[in-house]
């Protein structure tokens, strides 16, 4: 189905490519803040009005502003992703600078944050800035602070996965094995065997004795046919 050509995001998606089409000039890739600046603004969960945003960034000196109306963490991001933040990206030429307003507008945590600005900005060329905070990438201060970070990120990474080994590791040692608790016991499974072998006993009640679904307790017992009376 065709998109209307009016349509915001079918505007957005064509100055994208145009602008990654375009080839930038030897000046332009000599000049280090000689390219253009994209802005982009993405809404909080609690916040529907993204013109503080926008006009900041316009203040900035972004020619186009990129704006996603979806929250980092709603069911709308899960399932789409940031569209326009991928427009924004596929927009930038070497020597531009993405702008945002705020650091957590660009991403919903530090390793995003670091990924975004030191792989896929750097393998564009391009640089970032983030108004409220103050820093700029195009700078050497600006850059030796994300340098830092990442540094401290995969440093917190490498500490968390040995955490997670020594703990799995220790447990192991004492007996116990990782994921979910059994919810019925060897034990539970005999009872309720002889309980479902009464014809007079139904799933439902066994299954509530034991405070398990229906389908767990047929997981752990099976199905089991009641012990016919004498006489029935």
């Amino acid at each position: 189905m065709a998109r209307d050509p009016g349509d915001p995001g079918t505007r957005e998606m064509a100055f994208a490519r145009k602008r990654a089409a375009k080839k930038p000039s030897p000046a332009s890739r000599a000049a280090a803040n000689g390219g253009e600046r994209i802005g982009y603004a993405r809404k909080s969960k609690d916040e529907q009005d993204l013109a503080l945003q926008v006009d900041a960034l316009k203040r900035a000196g972004c020619s186009h502003v990129y704006v996603e109306q979806v929250s980092r963490a709603g069911p709308r991001r899960e399932k789409k992703g940031a569209t326009e933040l991928a427009h924004a990206l596929m927009a930038l030429r070497p020597g531009d600078t993405l702008v945002v307003w705020r650091l957590d507008r660009l991403a919903g945590s530090v390793s995003e944050l670091i990924r975004i600005v030191t792989k896929e900005l750097k393998d564009r060329g391009a640089h970032f800035e983030s108004l409220t905070e103050k820093i700029d990438t195009s700078t050497a201060a600006g850059n030796m602070f994300f340098q830092i970070c990442a540094v401290f990120a995969e440093y917190e990474r490498n500490v968390l996965i040995e955490r997670t080994h020594a703990g799995l590791h220790a447990a192991r040692a004492r007996g116990r094995n990782g994921g979910r608790p059994r919810r019925m016991t060897p034990q539970d499974v005999r009872k309720a065997k002889a309980m479902l072998a009464d014809p007079a006993v139904s799933v439902g009640e066994v299954a509530a004795h034991f405070g398990v679904s229906r389908t767990t307790l047929y997981n752990y017992v099976g199905a089991i046919t009641p012990i016919a009376k004498e006489g029935s």
